[in-house]
């Protein structure tokens, strides 16, 4: 997949962009605050149809505008030449393309995929398992409905059982039908979690060889919160943690408080990895995000870099661009040109990109 023009109005302070990218190599170069991560956050969109940077829609909107819109012409592997027009407003969002009007997140969801490297990954590794989380769920439900029906499901019912814990756990019987339903969708998403990250596990494994010196390894783990046999074991957890979860206000187990390790040379890298050890575990961990998008859904995803290569030194950058697998569409900024030919150079200055 590759995006061929970007046409964006009332996109963060973008006023009017209207773009053709050429090529497989653009670069957005221009001094901080100028509007360079805001174009990446308009492509990343496309993907789970919401912000990189966690942004709900209505912030996503420039300033004074009524609504925001983004419309993109791509190259796709399964779509042929496709358009995708998104309008955002203050009360939600509006997606068209060729298919016609989305309406459920589910027919939709990584049918377009992107994956970010940003500067701030290095809060990956320690920073609060939500973090990590939130990574694993989007790139599981990306590309599987039933875990994005899972986890929808499970949250709901999560939300539900803390809304009645909050009010004492009076009804027991209300307890007991959220209990049994977050029971059934945690079992769920655990399986699917664990599954994901081995497959995942051995995308980053092949990716990290790649990006170091010889003799260093790589792992990821899946740090369950709860291990149990079955929903009906997990539901009678539950119910025991009643008391406890009543006096919290907050149910204190289940899926909701997984986690997962990176791990070097089998030992934990939050730990033990050096301050540039941890910058090739994190850009292996996306490349591996990258890998599973394709071999789960046969689209090569555009590869989203914000203000990351220039932390990088020679022989690192040398090593990620050896990485890359099948030639896919890098959309880089920075303060700093490419030292290399090939790239189709934009300036971005005020919100104006040209």
């Amino acid at each position: 997949m590759r995006f061929s023009q970007v046409t964006l109005q009332g996109f963060r302070n973008l006023p009017l962009v209207d773009v053709a990218l050429t090529g497989r190599r653009t670069f957005l170069g221009g001094a901080n605050a100028q509007g360079k991560t805001n174009f990446l956050e308009a492509l990343g969109y496309v993907t789970a149809l919401r912000s990189f940077r966690g942004a709900e829609a209505r912030a996503l909107v420039g300033h004074g505008q009524p609504q925001a819109g983004l419309a993109f012409m791509l190259e796709h592997e399964r779509f042929g030449a496709s358009r995708l027009v998104i309008t955002l407003t203050t009360q939600g969002r509006e997606v068209m393309w060729e298919q016609g009007r989305v309406t459920r997140l589910a027919d939709f969801i990584g049918k377009f995929p992107t994956v970010v490297f940003s500067s701030q990954d290095h809060q990956f590794l320690r920073g609060a398992p939500a973090l990590r989380r939130r990574w694993l769920d989007l790139t599981l439900a990306a590309m599987d409905a039933g875990y994005l029906a899972a986890l929808q499901a499970s949250t709901r019912a999560l939300a539900e059982r803390n809304l009645l814990l909050k009010q004492g756990g009076r009804d027991a019987g209300a307890l007991d039908a959220f209990e049994h339903g977050l029971a059934a969708h945690a079992v769920v998403l655990a399986a699917k979690r664990r599954t994901g990250l081995a497959e995942l596990g051995g995308h980053f494994r092949a990716a990290h060889a790649r990006l170091v010196p010889e003799g260093e390894t790589a792992g990821l783990v899946y740090v369950p919160d709860t291990t149990v046999a079955d929903a009906a074991e997990f539901a009678a957890l539950l119910r025991r943690n009643r008391p406890r979860d009543i006096l919290l206000k907050s149910t204190g187990c289940g899926p909701h408080r997984d986690d997962l390790d990176l791990l070097l040379n089998g030992n934990p890298a939050k730990q033990f990895a050096s301050e540039g050890q941890q910058r090739c575990l994190v850009i292996a961990l996306r490349l591996a995000q990258a890998a599973y998008f394709q071999a789960q859904g046969g689209v090569t995803p555009v590869l989203l870099c914000d203000d990351m290569l220039g932390e990088l030194d020679p022989a690192r950058r040398a090593r990620f661009w050896a990485a890359l697998d099948g030639e896919p569409q890098v959309i880089a900024t920075g303060t700093v040109p490419p030292e290399s030919a090939g790239w189709q150079q934009l300036t971005v200055a005020a919100g104006r990109i040209g």
